[in-house]
């Protein structure tokens, strides 16, 4: 492998379930590690694809999704970075149940099936730790699940918008700028992109939004928050 321009041990440790392995346990991970460039719409590996490994996002954005016959696309996760995915299903000894496509110009690390199969027979903490972040990615899925089925369209496009300030202060206009196309999020909440931009015109003209392309101001993000009834 070339010479690489970024700190792979230190990035390694920002994989939750490597944060607290010892220097000679990175190293050995660093020797099963492997970077990847992607442009923006390559596809990093395809529905039933082997599995080797798991991907641990440096930069950029990767989408998780399914294609029907006809063409439909289905969202089914966003990957940002310093986050990882693929875990789950390395472990199944089955190929990829979806396939992988970069949003935008994507920094990856592939590391390899190997080594976390040896880490998680000599250390248990370890494999606490990756069963953890296993369970609070089913979590999280049970709770798209839940939003899906019970939630109104509307509830849903408000839920997205205040998940991306929930850790601002909620008093005053907020500037968020959507982490991807709105096709994209369309699909990730399960909605058309036509419903999604009347939805987003809808709340245009209750005041309670401003939208310039990409660029979203809310202008009252707890009076939004009641909107969802």
């Amino acid at each position: 492998m070339p010479t690489s321009q970024v700190d792979i041990p230190t990035l390694l440790r920002q994989v939750s379930f490597f944060s607290e392995l010892s220097s000679d346990d990175i190293e050995r991970v660093v020797r099963y590690t492997r970077e990847r460039q992607l442009e923006k719409g390559e596809v990093l590996f395809q529905r039933g694809d082997a599995v080797h490994g798991f991907y641990f996002v440096v930069s950029g954005q990767v989408k998780l999704a399914v294609s029907s016959a006809q063409g439909n696309e289905k969202v089914v996760e966003i990957i940002s970075p310093m986050h990882s995915f693929g875990e789950a299903v390395m472990f199944l000894n089955r190929p990829y149940p979806v396939f992988a496509e970069a949003l935008v110009a994507t920094h990856l690390l592939h590391i390899g099936q190997a080594v976390v199969s040896d880490l998680i027979d000599q250390d248990s903490t370890f494999a606490r730790k990756l069963l953890a972040g296993m369970a609070i990615r089913l979590h999280s899925m049970v709770q798209d699940v839940e939003t899906y089925s019970l939630r109104s369209s509307m509830q849903r496009v408000i839920g997205y918008l205040l998940q991306l300030v929930e850790n601002e202060e909620r008093a005053g206009v907020l500037d968020i700028e959507l982490p991807t196309s709105k096709q994209v999020i369309a699909s990730r909440l399960n909605l058309t992109p036509e419903t999604l931009s009347r939805i987003f015109h809808d709340l245009v003209n209750a005041g309670l939004i401003t939208v310039h392309g990409k660029h979203i101001s809310l202008h009252d993000p707890a009076r939004l928050a009641r909107y969802q009834g």
